[in-house]
C-alpha cells in the first residue's frame, strides 16, 4: 500500500489540529503549519508521521517550503488557515478596508497560491484539494460581510479547480459551528460551550475523503456518519 502525504494548514489549534490527530492516526505523512511556532509544535508533538512547520500561508517562500516538504507525492491539501478579520465583526459601513484585504489575502489568495504550486504533485497522484468553508459563504449574517465574502469566493475557486483539473477531486467543507477559538473571537461576549467540538467534525471530513464523491460542496451535517453529532 502506498504511503500517504497530506498538508494541512492552521493546524495548530481547532479543527486544523483535530484533523491533523485523525490523519497521523491513519498514517502517512502529514505536513502541518501554523503562525504560532510554540502553539503548533506542543500541540502535535508526538503526532506519528507529522512534520511541524511554523509559518504563514501568506508568505511566498513559506508556501514552496510547504509543497518541497511534501516531497515527491502529495495527496491531500486541506486548505484550514483563514482569518476571521476585526472582532468584534464590524458592519459593512464602517469594516476597515485594510483589514479586508488581510482576510481576503489569508483565506483566498494564499490557499490559491499554494494550490498552485502543488497541483503537479496533486495531478500525479490524483490527489485532494479540500478548503474549509462556513454557512457565512452562503447566508448573510450581519457582521459577517468581510469573513462571508472571503469564504464565497474560496468556494468558488475550489468549484472551478475541479472542473479545471479532472484528476484532482475538489470540495469545500462547510463544518458548521465549532467550539473554537476563531468562533470565540467573532463572538466575544458570548458563551459558545454549547457548539460541538472540532473533534466531532472530523468523521464527516473523513467520509468524503474516503468515499470521493462528486467535486462540489459539502456540509459536516450531510457526510456525518450515522450516529455521529455534529
Amino acid at each position: 500500500m502506498t504511503s500517504t502525504t497530506a498538508i494541512v494548514t492552521g493546524a495548530g489549534q481547532g479543527f486544523g489540529l483535530a484533523l491533523t490527530t485523525a490523519l497521523a492516526a491513519r498514517g502517512g505523512t502529514v505536513v502541518v503549519c501554523a503562525r504560532d511556532a510554540r502553539r503548533l509544535h506542543a500541540a502535535t508533538a508526538g503526532l506519528p508521521g507529522v512534520l511541524a512547520l511554523p509559518g504563514d500561508v501568506t508568505d511566498p517562500g513559506f508556501r514552496a517550503e510547504l509543497v518541497a516538504a511534501a516531497g515527491e507525492r502529495l495527496d491531500l491539501l486541506v486548505h484550514n488557515a483563514g482569518e476571521l478579520g476585526p472582532s468584534p465583526l464590524p458592519g459593512l459601513a464602517r469594516y476597515p478596508l485594510d483589514a479586508l484585504r488581510g482576510v481576503l489575502e489569508t483565506t483566498v489568495l494564499a490557499p490559491l497560491a499554494l494550490t498552485q504550486l502543488a497541483l503537479p504533485l496533486l495531478r500525479a497522484a490524483g490527489g485532494t484539494v479540500v478548503a474549509l468553508s462556513s454557512d457565512a459563504a452562503v447566508e448573510a449574517y450581519e457582521g459577517w460581510g468581510g469573513y462571508g465574502a472571503a469564504k464565497a469566493a474560496l468556494d468558488q475557486l475550489v468549484a472551478v479547480l475541479g472542473v479545471e483539473e479532472p484528476a484532482v477531486r475538489a470540495y469545500a467543507f462547510d463544518p458548521g459551528d465549532m467550539r473554537t477559538a476563531m468562533h470565540q473571537r467573532a463572538f466575544p461576549r458570548e458563551d459558545i460551550s454549547d457548539r460541538p467540538d472540532p473533534s466531532t467534525v472530523v468523521p464527516a471530513f473523513l467520509r468524503l475523503l474516503d468515499e470521493r464523491p462528486v467535486r462540489g460542496r459539502y456540509r459536516a451535517t450531510d457526510l456525518a456518519p450515522a450516529g455521529t453529532a455534529t
